[in-house]
C-alpha cells in the first residue's frame, strides 16, 4: 500500500477565534512537521456574518449556513487525491440543526474518515443523537481526548472500543521555567499571580475566583488574579462586553480593583505561552461537569503550573493522583482556601509543578502527530483490503462468514439423570439452582430440531430424561406445569408461570410432528392436547405467542382439530387486538413495554398467518418485527438486542444493556418466518446479522460463544461478557446456530419462495427434505390467489414453494 500523501482537515482555522480553530492549526502544523512528504489541507469553517483572512493551508472555505458549500467541499477533497479525511467535531461550529449540515459533506467522500470528537454528550438530545450516529458511521476511527468520551460513545452511542482511540489534548513542547522573567516582561514583578485564560463567557465561573479573592489576599497581600482572553465572540453578537462589565463591577463591589486584572485581548500561541509562565497559580473554575476537554487547561498543566480546577471531567482525569488540586463548583470559599495554600506553600507547589511537567511530555504536538499518523495509516488500510470506512462492515466475519458447527459437549455436561440443569458457574453445572421446566422444554425443542438433519445427535437416553422430566412436571391437580425444581428433585411450586406452561406446549407440539422416535411423537401429542385447554384463561402475550408456535406444529399434525384451530384463532386474535389497541405512530408493538423474547410475539403471528392463510396476521407480525429490528440495530448498524436494564419501562427506547443470548436467537426464529413471506425484505439478512452478535458482531466486539464445546456466555455487560454458561445461553445459541445452518443448507438447492393457496395447479417435481413432512416442490401455477403476492406474480407463472405436509 503506497504511503499517505495528502491529508485533508475539517474545522475552524486561525485566525478565527476559537478553541477548534487553535486545535485545528496546531495539529495540521504538527503533522506537517511530522511528516514532511505529507500534503495538508485545510477546509475552514466559516461562521455568518464573518470574513476571515485564512493563511494558504486553507484551501476551501465553508460558510456554515450555506448547503451548497458542503456539497462543493466534498467535490474539492475528492478531487484533490486526498488520502484521508481528518474532521473536527463539535456541534456548534456547524450550520444547520444540532450541526447536521456537515453530513452533506461527510457523505459524499470517497476517502476514509477519521472524526475528532472535542464533545461526547451523556444526554444528547434526538437530533444530537442522530447527527452523531451519522458521523460514527460515516468514520473509519473515531478520537476522543480522554476516558470518559470514550465511555460516552460506549455506553451512548454503543461504538465498539476498538474503534475509538484516545490521544489526548495536544500541547506546545515548551521549556520548563521561573516565572519571574515573564512576570517582568508584563508587570507583574513582586507579585504573586493567578491566571485564567480563553474566551470569557459564564460557563466559565470567573465570579468565583472573584469571589474567592478577599480570602485569598488576606493570606497573599501581594496577589493579583489575571483574566486573560477577549469575550466570546458568540456573547458579543447577543449582548456586547455586558457580562465582563458585570464581572468588572463585582471586583469594584468587593474592593480588589487592585487585586484583578482584566486582559480583554486574544493573543498568538507565543505571547500566551509567556502569560501561562508568569502565572503560580492557574486556576479554570468551570460550572460544568460535562466538560470532555479543555486546551487551556492541558497547555497550563503542560507548561507545568500548578493548578486548581473545578471537577469537570477533563480536570478529574488529567490532575488525578494529586497532579492539581479539585474543588467543589461554585465554592469561593474552597477555591480561595486552595489558592492561597499553594501560593503560601512554595515547596509544595514546586514539586506539583515538576510532577505536572513530567506527566504531559507524551501529550506535546510531536507525539499526537505520531499517534494520529498511525491511525490515518490503519484507516486507510481498513479500506484498501476490502473493508468499507463504515463500522456497518468492520466486524467479524462479515464477509464469508464461517458458521461452526455444531457441538454439544457443553450441552450434555449441563445434563445429568434428572433432566437440564438451569446454571452454571463459568462451565460448570451449579447444581444448587436445581433445574427448571423452561430449559427442559428448551432442550427437547432443540433436540427435535436436530432430528433428521444429519447433524450430531443427541443420545436418546438424553431426550428420553428431558421428555420425563416434562411428564412429572405436568400437575393433574391444577392441570398446570411446574416450573422449578431443585437438585434433590422437590418441587417448588404447584404451577409455574403462564409463560413456561406455553414453552412447554411449543416444544410438545414440536416433538409430536418431529421426533424421529414414534413412541415419543405419540406421548408428545397426548400430553399436548392435555395441557392445552389452560391457555384459554392466560394473560401474558409471551405465553400466548409460545403456544400458537406449539398449535401451528400441531395443527399441521392433526387435521381438523376444531378445539385446537378455536385456541390458534383466539390466541391470535388476542394479540392482534393487544397490537391494536397499543400501537402508534412512534411505537409499533403489542405493550407499551418492552421485555424478553420480544421477537417470538411477531413470529407467533407471522407463522399463524402462514399457517392459516390470514393476510392480517402476517402483516402484523412483519410490522411489528420491522419496528423491533430497528431499536435492536445499533447506530453502527450490528445487532443489538434489547438490554435487561430496558425491562419494564413505558415506552422507552431501549437500554444497550445488558444482552441476553434468547434475544438474538428469537430474533433469528423470526426473521427466518418473516422471510418465508416473500415481501422482498432481506429478512434471511437480518436473521444472519443477528447471529453473528454470539460470534463477535456485538457493542464489544467479543465472541460468546466457544465453537469447541458449544457454550456460550450467560450476556453481554457494558464492559465484559458475563463468564457463565447456562443452559439458557447455549441453548439459544445452539437453536438459533440450527436453524442458521439448515438455512445454510436449503440455499445450497433451489430458492424458496413464499407458502400459498392455489386453485389449479401441477407438480412438476418434488425434492425430499430432510425433515419428515416436508418436501420441496416446483410448481406451475394456473390461478394463485397468494397469501402474499410475490414481486412480479402473474398468472401461469412457474414458482418453487416450501409444504409443510
Amino acid at each position: 500500500m503506497k504511503s499517505i500523501r495528502h491529508i485533508g482537515f475539517i474545522g475552524n482555522y486561525l485566525p478565527r477565534r476559537c478553541g477548534i480553530a487553535t486545535f485545528t492549526y496546531d495539529m495540521q502544523q504538527s503533522i506537517s512537521t511530522a511528516a514532511t512528504n505529507v500534503e495538508t489541507s485545510v477546509v475552514a469553517m466559516t461562521d455568518p456574518g464573518h470574513v476571515y483572512d485564512y493563511p494558504p493551508a486553507v484551501r476551501f472555505q465553508v460558510h456554515d449556513d450555506k448547503i451548497d458549500d458542503y456539497v462543493q467541499a466534498a467535490d474539492f477533497l475528492n478531487r484533490s487525491d486526498v488520502d484521508v479525511v481528518c474532521l473536527q467535531h463539535e456541534y456548534g461550529i456547524f450550520g444547520g440543526a444540532s450541526g447536521c449540515n456537515i453530513i452533506e459533506l461527510l457523505s459524499r467522500l470517497k476517502m476514509p474518515l477519521v472524526t475528532t470528537l472535542h464533545t461526547v454528550l451523556r444526554t444528547p438530545n434526538p437530533s444530537q443523537r442522530n447527527v452523531m450516529r451519522r458521523i460514527i458511521n460515516a468514520s473509519a476511527k473515531l478520537v476522543v481526548m480522554s476516558e470518559k468520551g470514550q465511555e460516552l460513545l460506549r455506553s451512548v452511542h454503543g461504538v465498539p472500543a476498538s474503534s475509538i482511540q484516545i490521544i489526548p489534548h495536544g500541547i506546545p513542547d515548551f521549556p520548563f521555567l521561573e516565572t519571574h522573567h515573564a512576570k517582568a516582561k508584563f508587570g507583574f514583578s513582586g507579585r504573586k499571580v493567578i491566571l485564567t485564560f480563553g474566551l470569557l463567557s459564564p460557563s466559565k465561573g470567573i465570579e468565583t475566583v472573584i469571589d474567592a479573592m478577599p480570602g485569598i489576599i488576606k493570606s497573599c497581600p501581594d496577589v493579583v488574579y489575571v483574566v486573560l482572553g477577549a469575550t466570546h465572540p458568540n456573547l458579543v453578537r447577543h449582548e456586547g462586553e455586558a457580562y465582563r462589565d458585570r464581572l468588572i463591577a463585582r471586583v469594584h463591589e468587593l474592593g480588589v480593583e487592585n487585586h484583578v486584572a482584566f486582559l480583554n485581548q486574544f493573543v498568538d500561541q507565543p505571547t500566551l505561552l509567556d502569560y501561562i509562565s508568569m502565572c503560580d497559580v492557574y486556576v479554570t473554575p468551570y460550572l460544568n461537569e460535562a466538560q470532555m476537554t479543555s486546551g487551556t487547561l492541558s497547555y497550563s498543566f503542560g507548561l507545568g503550573k500548578a493548578v486548581v480546577s473545578t471537577p469537570y471531567w477533563h480536570a478529574k482525569e488529567l490532575l488525578r493522583d494529586g497532579l492539581g488540586i479539585l474543588v467543589p463548583f461554585k465554592d469561593p470559599e474552597a477555591t480561595g482556601i486552595e489558592v492561597a495554600s499553594l501560593l503560601t506553600d512554595d515547596a509544595r507547589r514546586q514539586s506539583m509543578r515538576v510532577r505536572a511537567y513530567a506527566d504531559s511530555r507524551s501529550m506535546i504536538w510531536a507525539q499526537s502527530a505520531k499517534r494520529y499518523l498511525a491511525i490515518f495509516d490503519d484507516s486507510r488500510a481498513l479500506t484498501r483490503s476490502g473493508i468499507s470506512h463504515s463500522f456497518n462492515s468492520n466486524f467479524p466475519g462479515s464477509k464469508g462468514i464461517d458458521i461452526p458447527e455444531i457441538q454439544i459437549g457443553h450441552f450434555l455436561s449441563l445434563c445429568d439423570s434428572t433432566g437440564m440443569l438451569q446454571h452454571a458457574t463459568h462451565a460448570v453445572a451449579n447444581r444448587a439452582h436445581g433445574y427448571c421446566i423452561d430449559d427442559n422444554a428448551r432442550a427437547l425443542l432443540f433436540s427435535t430440531a436436530l432430528a433428521n438433519t444429519g447433524e450430531v445427535r443427541i443420545p436418546d437416553i438424553v431426550i428420553a430424561r428431558f421428555a420425563a422430566f416434562i411428564q412429572h412436571a405436568w400437575n393433574p391437580d391444577t392441570r398446570r406445569f411446574r416450573n422449578f425444581m431443585s437438585y434433590d428433585r422437590r418441587w417448588l411450586e404447584e404451577a409455574g408461570s403462564e409463560d413456561s406452561h406455553g414453552r412447554t406446549l411449543w416444544a410438545l407440539g414440536e416433538s409430536a410432528r418431529k421426533d424421529d422416535n414414534p413412541s415419543r411423537r405419540r406421548w408428545a401429542a397426548a400430553l399436548f392436547e392435555t395441557a392445552l385447554p389452560a391457555v384459554e384463561n392466560f394473560s401474558s402475550p409471551r405465553a400466548w405467542a409460545f403456544s400458537l408456535l406449539g398449535l401451528n406444529a400441531h395443527c399441521t399434525l392433526v387435521r381438523r382439530d376444531e378445539f385446537a384451530d378455536r385456541i390458534r384463532k383466539q390466541l391470535a386474535d388476542k394479540l392482534m387486538a393487544l397490537f391494536a389497541a397499543v400501537e402508534s405512530k412512534d411505537w409499533v408493538w403489542f405493550e407499551n413495554l418492552l421485555a424478553y423474547d420480544n421477537a417470538r410475539l411477531s413470529q407467533a403471528l407471522i407463522e399463524t398467518g402462514l399457517a392459516t392463510g390470514k393476510p392480517a396476521y402476517i402483516e402484523a407480525g412483519l410490522r411489528s418485527l420491522r419496528w423491533l429490528m430497528t431499536l435492536q440495530t445499533a447506530s453502527t448498524g450490528h445487532f443489538r438486542p434489547v438490554g435487561t436494564h430496558s425491562f419494564g419501562r413505558i415506552r422507552q427506547l431501549p437500554e444497550a444493556f445488558d444482552q441476553q443470548p434468547v434475544e438474538a436467537c428469537a430474533t433469528i426464529s423470526a426473521c427466518l418466518a418473516a422471510s418465508r413471506v416473500g415481501d422482498g425484505s432481506d429478512w434471511a439478512g437480518e436473521a444472519m446479522r443477528a447471529f453473528r452478535w454470539f460470534l463477535g458482531e456485538n457493542d464489544l466486539r467479543t465472541t460468546l460463544i466457544d465453537p469447541a464445546s458449544g457454550s456460550c456466555a450467560d450476556g453481554l455487560h457494558l464492559d465484559r461478557p458475563n463468564e457463565n454458561k447456562g443452559a439458557e445461553s447455549a441453548l439459544s445459541y445452539l437453536l438459533g446456530l440450527t436453524e442458521i445452518r439448515q438455512v445454510k443448507r436449503a440455499n445450497a438447492t433451489v430458492r424458496i419462495e413464499p407458502a400459498a393457496r392455489f386453485v389449479h395447479s401441477t407438480v412438476h417435481s418434488i425434492a425430499p427434505r430432510t425433515a419428515p413432512g416436508d418436501c420441496l416442490a416446483t410448481i406451475s401455477i394456473l390461478d394463485p390467489p397468494l397469501l402474499i403476492p410475490a414481486p412480479g406474480s402473474g398468472q401461469g407463472r412457474r414458482q418453487t414453494f416450501q409444504t409443510g405436509d
